[in-house]
């Protein structure tokens, strides 16, 4: 099954980049960003990330938690556009991590009928956990990148995210 996989993953990426080759470039930016965005919403690497932090968190529940930690506060209006669900279901499942423990609601300073989600202590613990095993992750499959290669990459993407 894992060489399956393996064997898949190569063809697929064989596949694209013959393929990227004669697309327009910004084809080939949109088509990247979205491999990108696969790869970090990808259910199985999220259940591998919480099993390897040793957490135990419905895995639906952790792209919220996720999105909650790095926005800081968020309303949950502003999550369900963020994460591409519905706004009920989002309200749901928020609900359910106030109910872990690991998020809070306070109110907003500038429009009291909104609140925000902010991760509370075990949020940000939990996170953190799940932090380190990422960032483990990630430096294996990058340990042959160049630094310079690596510090490349995030500036670009950081300028990109910042343009659009």
């Amino acid at each position: 099954m894992y060489y399956a996989r393996i064997y898949k993953k190569a063809v697929a990426r064989k596949i694209y980049v013959g393929y990227a080759r004669t697309m327009h470039w910004t084809d080939r930016l949109h088509s990247a960003a979205l491999s990108i965005a696969d790869f970090v919403n990808r259910s199985d690497i999220d259940a591998r990330l919480l099993a390897d932090s040793g957490v135990k968190l419905d895995r639906a529940l952790f792209p919220l938690l996720s999105r909650i930690s790095m926005a800081g506060e968020i309303s949950t209006v502003e999550l369900a556009n963020l994460i591409g669900r519905d706004h009920s279901t989002v309200s749901r499942q928020a609900k359910k991590l106030e109910d872990l423990g690991l998020v809070v609601r306070v109110p907003n300073p500038t429009d009291a009928r909104i609140r925000h989600l902010v991760p509370s202590k075990a949020g940000k613990a939990l996170i953190g956990k799940v932090r380190e095993v990422r960032r483990r992750m990630l430096e294996k499959r990058l340990r042959d990148w160049p630094a310079q290669d690596r510090e490349t990459l995030i500036t670009l993407l950081e300028k990109l995210v910042g343009n659009i």
